[in-house]
C-alpha cells in the first residue's frame, strides 16, 4: 500500500491540481439540532447567503419528506431566475430505493446523498441481526442504482460511521462499500465521522488509505463531540488531496448540528486560508468570499435564537477584543503581533438586522401604511403593496420573528417562489 508523503506538517502543499470545496449542511443537519430548527423561508434565506459568500453547495433539506416539498420546488425556481445560481443544491436521504423514488416523485432535484451505516457497531445495533454487511452493501447500491437511471446527476454515498470502521479489516469493508457505490455510479463518497471518534492523524491515513483506493472525491462529514470537527475536517481533506482527489468538506453555519455540532463554516474557511502550511496554498475554492462571514453568522444565530458565543472563532464579540497590557501594547504597535486575520476579512460591523430608537415596523399584525414606509426606507419598489402585506403578514407568522430587510426584499421581488415557501402542505 502506497503511503502518504508527509513532511513534519504532515504533507507538502504545491500548486494544486485538486481543490478543496465547501458542501454546507446547515439546511440538512443543523436544522436537525434538538430543541431548534428554521423556518422554510429563513432555510431560503441561509441558501442565499451561502450563494453570495461563493459556497460550492448547499444540502438544503429532505426531498423525500413531503413538507419539504414546496420549500425545495421554490428554492429551485429561485435558481433558475438566477437569485441561487451557481450554489449547487442537493438533498439527503436513506440510501433506499423507496426513499430514492419518494424524494424524485416529490421533488425535481437533480443532486442527492444517500445515507446508510457502515460500522459493525451501528449495522447490528441499528438493525438489530436483520442485515448483514453484505445486505447494507447491496441496499444502498440499489439506491444508487436507481438515482443513476432517474437522471440524478450528482450522487454522494456517505457512509455513516465511517471513522468506526477503524480496525485494518473493518476498514476493508468501508474500501469494499466506497468501490461497490462507484461501481453503480456513485460520483463521491462521503467519509462520516458521525460520533466525532476520529482524530487528526487517524482521520489522515483513513482518508488517504480510502481516496487512492477508490479515487473518487471524498466529503468530510464530522461532528465535534470531541472538539475535533473543523482539524479533523481539514486534515481528511489534506489526506484526499494527497491522494489525488478533490475534497469536500460539510460545513454549518457557527457549528449547528446534532449534539455538539458540525465543522463550523467559518472556522474551516480560515483553517484553510490561514493556517500554517496552508496560508496561500491555493486548495481552498478561490470562489469563497469571507467578507459574507458576519451577515450569515448573525443571520443564522438570530433565525435559531442561539447567540454567538463570545470566543466564537472569527466572528465572536471577543475575536479581535485585547486586554492584557502586553497584548494591547503589541496591538498598537502592529496588529500583526495578535492577530492572524482582520476584521474587516469578515465583513464585521456592516449589518444590523434590529434597529433600536424611534422606528416604524412591519409585521403578522402590520397595515398597509407601515408598509409602505418601510418599503421606502428600504428603497423597494412594489407592483402589489397589499399582495406585498400579505406575504409579510404570513411571512413573520411563518418566522415568528420580526423580519429582516433582506427578508422583505426577498418577498417584495419574488413573491410567487415565497408563497409557495409559506405553504408548507403540499
Amino acid at each position: 500500500m502506497e503511503e502518504a508523503k508527509t513532511t513534519g506538517l504532515r504533507y507538502e502543499v504545491e500548486q494544486p491540481k485538486n481543490r478543496i470545496y465547501i458542501m454546507d449542511v446547515t439546511n440538512r443537519d443543523g436544522v436537525q439540532t434538538a430543541r431548534i430548527s428554521l423556518s422554510k423561508l429563513q432555510k431560503t434565506m441561509v441558501n442565499i447567503y451561502l450563494n453570495q459568500m461563493g459556497i460550492y453547495q448547499s444540502e438544503i433539506g429532505f426531498p423525500a419528506l413531503e413538507h419539504e416539498k414546496n420549500y425545495i420546488e421554490a428554492n429551485l425556481r429561485l435558481q433558475e431566475k438566477g437569485l441561487l445560481s451557481p450554489i449547487i443544491l442537493s438533498g439527503w436521504t436513506r440510501a433506499k430505493a423507496e426513499d430514492v423514488e419518494q424524494a424524485l416523485e416529490l421533488t425535481r432535484l437533480k443532486n442527492l446523498n444517500l445515507s446508510i451505516s457502515v460500522s459493525e457497531i451501528m449495522t447490528k445495533g441499528k438493525f438489530g441481526g436483520r442485515m448483514t454487511r453484505s445486505d447494507v452493501i447491496n441496499m444502498m447500491v440499489e439506491a444508487v442504482s436507481l438515482a443513476k437511471e432517474r437522471g440524478v446527476e450528482i450522487i454522494g454515498v456517505n457512509a455513516e460511521d465511517a471513522s468506526r470502521t477503524d480496525e485494518r479489516y473493518d476498514e476493508d469493508y468501508l474500501i469494499e462499500f466506497a468501490l461497490a457505490a462507484k461501481k453503480a455510479g456513485a460520483t463521491r463518497i462521503r467519509y462520516c465521522d458521525t460520533l466525532g471518534y476520529d482524530r487528526t492523524i487517524s482521520i489522515y491515513d483513513s482518508v488517504y488509505r480510502l481516496a487512492k483506493e477508490v479515487q473518487l472525491p471524498i466529503e468530510l462529514h464530522c461532528h465535534n463531540d470531541l472538539g475535533y470537527a473543523v482539524a479533523n475536517s481539514v486534515e481528511g481533506a489534506m489526506g484526499a488531496i494527497e491522494a489525488g482527489v478533490d475534497a469536500y468538506i460539510n460545513t454549518t453555519v457557527n457549528g449547528m448540528g446534532e449534539r455538539a455540532g458540525n465543522a463550523d463554516l467559518v472556522s474551516v474557511i480560515l483553517a484553510l486560508t490561514k493556517s500554517r502550511g496552508l496560508r496561500n496554498s491555493g486548495l481552498l475554492d478561490p470562489r469563497v468570499d469571507l467578507k459574507m462571514a458576519w451577515k450569515i453568522c448573525n443571520y443564522v444565530a438570530r433565525a435559531f435564537g442561539q447567540p454567538i458565543p463570545i470566543n466564537q472563532v472569527g466572528v465572536g464579540a471577543n475575536a479581535f477584543a485585547h486586554e492584557s497590557g502586553i497584548h494591547a501594547d503589541g496591538m498598537l504597535k502592529d496588529r500583526n503581533n495578535y492577530e492572524l486575520y482582520g476584521p474587516e476579512e469578515l465583513g464585521i460591523g456592516e449589518v444590523e438586522f434590529k434597529r433600536i430608537g424611534r422606528v416604524i415596523t412591519t409585521g403578522e399584525y402590520g397595515g398597509l401604511k407601515g408598509l409602505l414606509y418601510v418599503l421606502d426606507e428600504l428603497g423597494i419598489e412594489v407592483e402589489d403593496p397589499r399582495e406585498t402585506l400579505r406575504l409579510v403578514q404570513y411571512a413573520w407568522h411563518h418566522n415568528q420573528m420580526e423580519l429582516t430587510p433582506d427578508e422583505i426584499w426577498l418577498i417584495a421581488n419574488y413573491p410567487e417562489e415565497v408563497r409557495l415557501i409559506l405553504t408548507v402542505t403540499p
